[in-house]
């Protein structure tokens, strides 16, 4: 007779591409975006909390910029034949919601919101299937002073959360200076959107790709197609030379402006402003392109790098209607955010922004950490970006057939955790709270009033649960909740109406020192009367800045 089978234990292990957040992490991450919490609200936002589930029909095509129409999603068919998809982001329920109460909300609509989402992706290596994302958009406002103001407070939250000056750039571009590019150099046409798309969209493929391919793979791409090191041939856009060099001088304006402030500068130097003046005002009649980019520049009145970049921005599009209105945006945007106090060590125009183009309609902004950290092989490098956005005025009309201007931003939550965790704002070890040992189990009643007492003064304290039998594993217990304080108090310490404070901080320092001399000094347990208990608590408290 053979014997049952048991049955087989389920494996205790998260699923792949899935993590779990502990104390610290979570804490850390709650004070985080409390911080720009307060900040979206100083500029008029509300919050708003949609659902986690979405029909599949709401979220539309998944993952922007991927084209994997009904893919990438966690979904499932309800009883009712729908079906319906874990939201991938928070801008399709948002687009969801803006037609949904159309009638009941104000216009503009300014919103934030903060949580998971989840996709469903290959994971790797710092890439999960669930993350979570901050989101500010405004519905409903069509002036580009609506990208500017997302712009600013994007600047604002990351220094509210610990991101000193200096440390983070926001850079801002246009999708419509892009398309005027595109239509200079021959592969876009304004009557027939679906003409060159497939260069386009190998074009805007290799300008992503600039920084791991460098100048001579980005045109290899524009032009037959690209080699690699492995023998893999990368099909090209098929651009002659010519148009190539028109979208290299779009892709290297940052360098190419840089050279000539520096020539600028020089020149007030050697010359003295006015000279500079007079060259600028009879550069407004050349056909140099080397002379207009610069056209906007008056030392005399103050130029900046983002009147800089405007200027060979148009000196770029020509007569492109679509990318003339491209640049005429960004230089209100730049205008607007100067006003206020945003200059170019903030926010800067910078043409090299183009992740995601193809899923905006016009203004896009990515903020980039510039300190260096080291890689897993101890090389140094740049942070990167860790929020992105840009106006997508097409999204809404899925759902209401009319054009809903809207713009706003994503920061990534758990890449800005790693910043601040890098540049040691965050990541110490999470204090515990007050522990309240127990001497005696019938005493119980007793313990739990003195952790009430201590938290009615804002302490963290708790009483300990488990078998107080041995007194050591108490001590343990508080030991790995990296508890600040015990308290003690025997049946000896209750009829003198005294507890012991027991510092747990000192005592590990004196441990690890094993110096008895400063142990006799600054004694890791002393004794008070029950009436100082919370005062000295609050005093051992304070020398270690535990709040």
């Amino acid at each position: 007779m053979s014997s049952e089978k048991k049955p087989r234990r389920p494996k205790a292990e998260t699923p792949k591409g899935f993590r779990d957040y502990f104390g610290a992490e979570v804490t850390e991450r709650a004070a985080m975006l409390g911080k720009i919490a307060e900040v979206y609200r100083a500029h008029g936002f509300d919050p708003l909390e949609t659902s986690a589930v979405e029909t599949v029909e709401a979220l539309g095509k998944f993952l922007p910029d991927v084209d994997r129409p009904n893919e990438g999603v966690f979904a499932w068919q309800d009883e009712g034949g729908d079906w319906l998809a874990l939201r991938y982001d928070m801008t399709a329920p948002l687009a969801r919601v803006a037609a949904q109460f159309r009638n009941d909300l104000p216009s503009p609509y300014r919103r934030y919101t903060m949580g998971p989402v989840w996709r469903n992706e290959k994971p790797g290596p710092g890439r999960f299937r669930q993350f979570y994302q901050c989101d500010a958009d405004t519905v409903g406002a069509a002036s580009v002073a609506a990208d500017a103001e997302i712009c600013g407070m994007l600047s604002d939250a990351l220094e509210a959360v610990g991101i000193d000056r200096g440390d983070y750039i926001v850079r801002v571009n246009n999708r419509k200076v892009l398309n005027g590019v595109m239509e200079v150099a021959g592969v876009l046409d304004p009557s027939d959107s679906d003409r060159f798309a497939e260069e386009r969209g190998i074009v805007l493929r290799a300008i992503d790709k600039f920084d791991k391919f460098g100048e001579a793979g980005v045109r290899a791409l524009m032009g037959k197609g690209r080699l690699d090191e492995s023998g893999d041939f990368t099909k090209g856009a098929g651009l002659s030379d010519a148009q190539a060099d028109v979208i290299m001088n779009f892709v290297g304006a940052d360098k190419a402006i840089s050279r000539r402030l520096l020539q600028l500068e020089a020149r007030v130097r050697d010359h003295g402003a006015s000279d500079v003046a007079d060259d600028l005002s009879r550069a407004r009649n050349s056909s140099d392109p080397d002379v207009r980019s610069i056209l906007g520049i008056d030392p005399i009145a103050g130029w900046t790098r983002n009147q800089a970049t405007i200027g060979y921005l148009r000196s770029i599009v020509g007569e492109s209607e679509v990318g003339n209105e491209g640049v005429d945006e960004l230089s209100i945007i730049a205008t607007l955010l100067e006003s206020q106090g945003y200059g170019p060590d903030r926010i800067v125009i910078d043409p090299s922004v183009v992740r995601g183009l193809g899923y905006y309609t016009g203004p896009v902004f990515e903020a980039e950490l510039t300190f260096e950290i080291l890689d897993e092989k101890g090389r140094k490098r740049s942070f990167g970006s860790v929020a992105g956005g840009g106006r997508y005025d097409d999204l809404v009309k899925r759902f209401t057939g009319q054009e809903v201007p809207a713009t706003g931003v994503s920061i990534g939550v758990d890449r800005l955790l790693a910043a601040l965790r890098a540049k040691g704002r965050i990541g110490g070890t999470a204090q515990g709270p007050v522990v309240v040992t127990v001497m005696d189990r019938d005493r119980m009643g007793e313990y739990l009033a003195m952790a009430a007492t201590l938290r009615r003064a804002g302490i963290r304290a708790e009483v300990y649960l488990g078998n107080p039998k041995n007194f050591g594993n108490q001590l343990k217990y508080a030991d790995k909740r990296a508890s600040p304080v015990a308290i003690i108090q025997g049946a000896d310490e209750a009829a003198r109406g005294v507890v012991q404070i027991k510092d747990l901080i000192l005592g590990a320092k004196i441990a690890a020192s094993a110096s008895v001399e400063e142990w006799k000094a600054q004694p890791a347990q002393f004794e008070v009367s029950t009436g100082e208990m919370v005062a000295k608590v609050q005093e051992v408290l304070a020398r270690y800045g535990v709040k």
